[in-house]
């Protein structure tokens, strides 16, 4: 995809809340000492009256957040995954997830792809972490247009949101004229018919590449996003199990807690289906660039598509 256009995620977010913020006077955003990296900078630079740096205090952070919910704002509240799900756990719990208060987590540099900042701030457990607390929304979008209309979407919602967004450019998968984006909603981007692929993320990009590695092979597989990882599209996932009789899922977090294991708890209550899990295998990172690291760690088209002949 040399010749795709590219651009992190992260880098979507920033510029969705600078659009969101010239007609959404209600819109604040608060970061921990981080607005170059999380590029709440650019909010910040557009409307620096509603931009709140409260250092490196996170915790401290989403409870301001909080406050400023139920005061009728829409906060934004921006740090590192492993800080914002982690860190400030407790408050995402008790603080905005306990009162159902409606802050928005952007949280930025998740997954392996942080590349050579290493194992203490590769943070793949931030699905498992916001996915338990009741009534969080848990979202990981694939590419530029689906994360700025992720992020509006997060805004109209009534209630916490957990959005993962990367640090790495990744390909622009989607048309921007065409694109709708539903939370909830997962989206078919290829058909086939003998294994599904369901993917978030920087993974769909690579699972895309895996189709087209399995198709010149003569195997069929039908490719889906599913950015929304809480609450699930049931309903599509069952139909890929119907359709399809096997599926792989792929995500850049760790197989215990993420999208494979809530796709199989679905499954298996509902329809039992061989499955494969591409993802981090219950092990820390380490330090290299972040292609480097996917790669040791097993999170390529390669990959993926070794994972479809398996079930076969």
């Amino acid at each position: 995809m040399a010749d795709v256009k590219k651009i992190a995620t992260r880098d979507s977010y920033g510029n969705a809340l600078k659009e969101l913020g010239g007609r959404c006077d209600d819109l604040v955003v608060f970061d921990a000492d981080l607005a170059g990296a999380t590029k709440t900078g650019v909010f910040k630079k557009a409307f620096p009256e509603r931009h709140f740096d409260c250092g490196i205090a996170e915790c401290n952070m989403m409870a301001v957040a909080a406050g400023a919910a139920a005061m009728g704002l829409v906060p934004f509240v921006s740090s590192f995954a492993m800080f914002a799900a982690g860190r400030a756990f407790e408050q995402a719990r008790n603080s905005v997830g306990y009162p159902h208060l409606n802050v928005k987590i952007g949280a930025t540099h998740g997954g392996l792809s942080v590349g050579e900042d290493g194992a203490s701030h590769q943070c793949c457990e931030d699905f498992a972490l916001m996915r338990a607390i009741p009534g969080m929304v848990v979202m990981s979008p694939a590419d530029d247009v689906e994360a700025r209309a992720m992020v509006q979407a997060a805004y109209e919602h009534k209630g916490p949101v957990y959005m993962r967004f990367g640090r790495s450019a990744v390909p622009v998968i989607h048309d921007e004229a065409a694109y709708k984006f539903q939370i909830g909603k997962g989206e078919i981007l290829r058909e086939g018919a003998d294994a599904a692929i369901l993917a978030n993320g920087l993974m769909v990009a690579e699972a895309l590449a895996a189709a087209e590695q399995l198709a010149a092979e003569g195997i069929s597989v039908r490719v889906v996003n599913l950015a929304t990882i809480k609450p699930l599209d049931e309903a599509l996932v069952l139909d890929c199990a119907k359709t399809c009789g096997r599926i792989v899922t792929c995500e850049e977090h760790s197989v215990i807690g993420g999208l494979g294991e809530a796709v199989c708890a679905l499954l298996s209550e509902k329809l039992p289906t061989p499955v494969r899990r591409v993802g981090v295998q219950d092990t820390f990172g380490c330090s290299g660039p972040a292609a480097k690291v996917l790669e040791h760690y097993g999170l390529t088209a390669q990959n993926i598509a070794q994972a479809v002949k398996d079930l076969r």
